[in-house]
């Protein structure tokens, strides 16, 4: 039973994966003056172009234990954009994962996260999570004053770096950049707020490789997270993001090797993208 519950539970963990290693990838130079720095931002915001997603997009994906599917999970934007901080107007980003229905009477997991992503900039104004896992409850929400570089939290006021991410957001900032463009090897990193600290991340541009499932063949760009002692992972098992090699850059698939097995999430089916996946050979 005990065995059990630690596969289901992997569910948590295999999903996760997508979101929090998205956000360990910094922005590229032209942004580099802003996000090093600690002074307030101007009124002016920055702007950044993005071809990778816009509203109503969905992705959902299937988590697997070795070959035994023990969860699903979905990235979905709203149709309908919502207004945050001083009138803008945000994409309404939700994340969500479960245990399926027949292993919910071994350890029943629903987790969601919500994001407030700014339209123009793509940044976070509000960050919320509801974790249920078992027995384990937890709710946490966090307020971006991006204006000041300070969020709020569990009321507390945190002093953050300027366009600071929280783990959904990041995920969808990197999809805006030209991950083509980098070269193997490359090492990048990026600041996220979680649970009240500013945890910096890092990730290596692993190389191209074609992947396969159920929502079809894809080549794609393969990075790997570095992991930093006392940031979102302690694991020290290695962890790969496969990522579609073009303007959209869709997570096809995230896996990690653990002691008896690996973990892995694979897209299954995606609708409302942004335009065509060119990166999808079948």
């Amino acid at each position: 039973m005990k065995r059990q519950k630690f596969i289901t539970g992997l569910i948590t963990i295999a999903i996760c994966l997508i979101m929090a290693c998205f956000g360990l990838i910094k922005e590229g130079s032209y942004l580099k003056a802003n996000t090093d720095s600690n002074k307030p931002l101007e009124t002016q915001f920055r702007y950044i172009k993005n071809d990778a997603f816009g509203l109503g997009e969905k992705l959902d994906y299937k988590v697997k234990y070795s070959f035994v599917v023990a969860g699903e999970g979905y990235f979905y934007i709203l149709p309908k954009p919502i207004m945050r901080g001083p009138n803008r107007e945000c994409f309404d980003v939700r994340f969500q994962v479960n245990s399926l229905k027949s292993l919910e009477w071994i350890y029943k997991v629903t987790d969601q996260y919500r994001t407030a992503l700014d339209v123009s900039g793509i940044f976070p104004w509000e960050f919320v999570q509801m974790i249920r896992e078992g027995n384990y409850k937890k709710d946490y929400k966090a307020i971006f004053d991006q204006s000041k570089n300070v969020a709020y939290a569990d009321k507390r006021t945190f002093k953050v770096p300027a366009y600071v991410y929280d783990i959904v957001s990041a995920f969808f900032f990197v999809r805006t950049l030209n991950l083509s463009s980098m070269k193997k090897d490359a090492v990048f990193y990026l600041q996220n707020f979680f649970d009240n600290e500013v945890f910096k991340l890092g990730v290596k541009i692993i190389g191209k490789e074609i992947v396969e499932t159920e929502a079809g063949k894809f080549r794609c760009i393969v990075i790997e997270p570095i992991i930093i002692k006392g940031g979102l992972f302690k694991s020290e098992a290695s962890i790969f993001v496969y990522v579609t090699d073009d303007e959209r850059k869709i997570p096809v698939k995230v896996s990690t090797k653990i002691l008896i097995g690996y973990v892995s999430a694979e897209l299954v089916n995606y609708k409302g993208t942004r335009g065509v996946i060119k990166a999808k050979l079948k």
